[in-house]
């Protein structure tokens, strides 16, 4: 794999993330997929130490913003529980065309596994400013309404914006306030 400008560059400082899922497929429109996820991000917090500042969840791929210790560690943590249970997922529901997709986008030299659930990487940027940290969080919340899936950003269900709206959300985050 070629060098990346977007590295973890200091493991304990607030990043934004994306992850992706490969070749774009929309595997999130499945309300039990994303509970994958959300479960993911709750045990992380609860048994890592993982600060979660906002989130968006779209049909095939997601961002947050989030700060660890060891983040590093997290995100592989995350992208590998969070692979295996939706293959699992997919596979207990007979989902054979996506299953068959993820196949396919397996590289050729990655012997330890079948599938292939998430792109390479996680496009991490340090959040270095409050700024930054404002951009990145309304850049988030506001995904779902640029694509025009809602109206308003509290509106969409996958997202922390009900949580910065001071409604409730799906999880808990960790408010900058």
């Amino acid at each position: 794999m070629g060098r990346s400008r977007y590295i973890i560059t200091d493991p304990a400082a607030p990043h934004f993330l994306t992850c992706t899922v490969v070749e774009w497929l929309p595997v999130f429109t499945r309300p039990d997929t994303v509970q994958i996820v959300l479960d993911s991000w709750l045990y992380l917090r609860e048994h890592e130490g993982m600060r979660l500042y906002g989130y968006v969840i779209l049909e095939n791929h997601l961002h947050f913003v989030a700060q660890s210790e060891r983040l590093d560690l997290c995100v592989r943590h995350f992208k590998s529980y969070t692979a295996r249970r939706i293959i699992d997922h997919l596979a207990a529901h007979a989902e054979e065309n996506l299953l068959a997709c993820l196949r396919c986008a397996k590289r050729a030299h990655k012997t330890d596994r079948e599938f292939q659930f998430w792109q390479e990487g996680s496009h991490a940027e340090l959040v270095f400013s409050e700024d930054m940290m404002r951009e990145k969080l309304d850049y988030i919340h506001a995904n779902p309404v640029k694509r025009g899936y809602v109206d308003r950003a509290e509106h969409w269900r996958y997202s922390s914006a009900r949580n910065y709206a001071r409604e409730t959300g799906l999880i808990e985050v960790d408010r900058w306030v």
